[in-house]
C-alpha cells in the first residue's frame, strides 16, 4: 500500500504535465474571458497532438484507441489533468463521455458499439447522460417520471431531464427511463440509447449556473422528450438494469471526479502559496507573514495529503475487488474530497483578494463549477449517512 506509480507510469505522468502545463495552460485566459466555444478550435489542435503524442483516453483498452491503464494508474493522471480546466476534454477522458464510453465497453451491444462507442472513442463525437429531473429530489435516483413504454419493437419516451451536462453539440445521449413502473424499485428502469437528432428531441436550454451558461462541452442542459421513438435495440443491458449500470457507472467516475479534484487542490494551492509570498500587504511585507495565511496553507497541504491518500486506497480497493468491494470508500472520497476542494480553493481566493473574484486566474471558475461537487454523484449528505450505517451495522449485536 504505498500508492507509488511505476517507473512506467511516472515517465507518462511527466510527459502528460508538462504538455498540461505547456500547451493548455495558455489556453486558459481565453477559456475564463471569451468561454470554451471560443477555446474549442485551438483546443482541438491539442487533442490531435495528444493522439499523435500516444496519450490518447488513457482510461481506455488498447485495443478501443486508448491507453489500457488500470483505475489506480488513471487516477493519478486524472490528478495530472485536473491542473486545468479543459485538461481531461484535451486527453479525451472527459465526463460525461468517459463514464458512457465504460458503460458502453461494458453492457452495449455490437452493434451498439459500432454505431456510438466507435465514433466517441475517436473523438468525433459527443454524448451526454440524461437521468437527473427537475421535479425529483436528485438525491433519490430512483424516483423519475421519464417513462419508456413499448410499442411494436419500439419505445416512445416522454419525459424532462435537466442538468444533462455536454448536451449542448452532442450526437446521443443515455437516458433513464422507467420501463415497468410495477416493477421493484431497482428494477424499473432502463437506460436507453437516443439520438439527438430523433424527432421529439430538445435542448430547451443551456441552464445558467450562477450566472453562467456555458457552451458546447462546457454546459448543462434541460432537455426534453415528446414521443421520441427510437427502436428496444437501443436499450443498453436488461430491462430494468438501469439503476444497476448506473451504480456501475459512478463508482470509477468518482475515482476520477475525486482525482480531478486533487489536481483542482493542487494547482490552486500552488496559485495561493505564489500569491502568499509575492503580494505585499505594505512595503517588504508579503501576505506570507501573517500567520492566518501560514494557518490556511498548513492546513491546506495536509488536508490535500490526506484526501489523496483517501482516493489512491479506494482506486486500490476497487482494482482488486470491484465497486462492491470498495462502497465504504468511495463514499468517504467523494463528501471528504468534497469538502477539501471546497476549503482549498475558499483559502486560495480569499489569499488572492479582489483578483481571486476575477477570470483573471481559474479560481472564480472552479470555485463555481466545482460548488456542486458535493451535489452530483450523490450529495454529501447521503454519502454520510450511507458509512454511517455500514459502520453501524458492525455493532450490531455486541455487548
Amino acid at each position: 500500500m504505498g500508492f507509488e506509480p511505476s517507473e512506467e507510469i511516472r515517465g507518462t505522468l511527466k510527459r502528460i504535465r508538462q504538455f498540461v502545463d505547456e500547451e493548455l495552460i495558455p489556453l486558459e485566459p481565453t477559456l475564463l474571458q471569451e468561454g470554451f466555444l471560443a477555446t474549442l478550435p485551438a483546443l482541438e489542435e491539442k487533442r490531435a497532438k495528444v493522439k499523435e503524442l500516444g496519450l490518447w483516453a488513457p482510461f481506455l483498452p488498447q485495443e478501443h484507441g486508448g491507453m489500457g491503464m488500470s483505475l489506480m494508474d488513471f487516477a493519478y493522471v486524472s490528478e495530472v489533468l485536473g491542473r486545468s480546466p479543459i485538461g481531461h476534454y484535451a486527453f479525451h477522458c472527459q465526463a460525461p463521455d468517459v463514464g458512457n464510453m465504460e458503460l458502453l465497453l461494458h453492457a452495449g451491444t455490437d452493434a451498439q458499439k459500432a454505431r456510438y462507442l466507435d465514433p466517441l472513442v475517436r473523438g468525433e463525437t459527443r454524448s451526454c447522460f440524461a437521468m437527473t429531473e427537475p421535479m425529483h429530489a436528485g438525491s433519490n435516483p430512483v424516483w423519475m417520471s421519464t417513462t419508456a413504454v413499448k410499442d411494436g419493437d419500439d419505445y416512445v419516451i416522454n419525459g424532462r431531464k435537466w442538468f444533462t451536462t455536454a448536451a449542448d453539440g452532442a450526437a446521443f445521449t443515455i437516458v433513464m427511463a422507467v420501463t415497468d413502473p410495477d416493477a421493484s424499485t431497482h428494477a424499473r428502469a432502463s437506460q436507453i440509447l437516443v439520438p439527438l437528432d430523433t424527432p421529439g428531441y430538445t435542448n430547451v436550454r443551456n441552464i445558467s449556473v450562477m450566472g453562467h451558461a456555458g457552451g458546447g462541452w462546457a454546459s448543462h442542459s434541460e432537455v426534453t422528450f415528446e414521443d421520441v421513438r427510437v427502436p428496444q435495440t437501443n436499450r443498453l443491458g436488461p430491462e430494468g438494469a438501469g439503476f444497476l449500470l448506473a451504480q456501475a457507472r459512478l463508482g470509477p467516475g468518482r475515482i476520477h471526479h475525486c482525482m480531478r479534484w486533487m489536481g483542482i487542490c493542487e494547482r490552486a494551492f500552488e496559485l495561493m502559496c505564489a500569491r502568499a509570498a509575492q503580494r505585499e500587504i505594505a512595503p517588504e511585507k508579503p501576505l506570507g507573514t501573517r500567520q492566518i495565511v501560514q494557518a490556511w496553507i498548513a492546513e491546506s497541504r495536509a488536508e490535500i495529503d490526506a484526501a489523496r491518500l483517501m482516493v489512491l486506497q479506494a482506486a486500490e480497493r476497487m482494482d482488486a475487488g470491484g465497486a462492491g468491494a470498495a462502497k465504504t470508500e468511495i463514499s468517504l472520497i467523494k463528501f471528504f474530497g468534497a469538502g477539501v476542494l471546497q476549503r482549498v480553493l475558499d483559502r486560495a481566493l480569499q489569499v488572492h483578494g479582489a483578483l481571486g473574484m476575477t477570470d483573471d486566474t481559474p479560481l472564480a471558475l472552479w470555485y463555481r463549477e466545482e460548488r456542486a461537487a458535493r451535489l452530483y454523484d450523490g450529495p454529501d449528505e447521503v454519502h454520510k449517512i450511507s458509512v454511517a450505517k455500514r459502520i453501524l451495522r458492525s455493532y450490531e449485536g455486541r455487548q
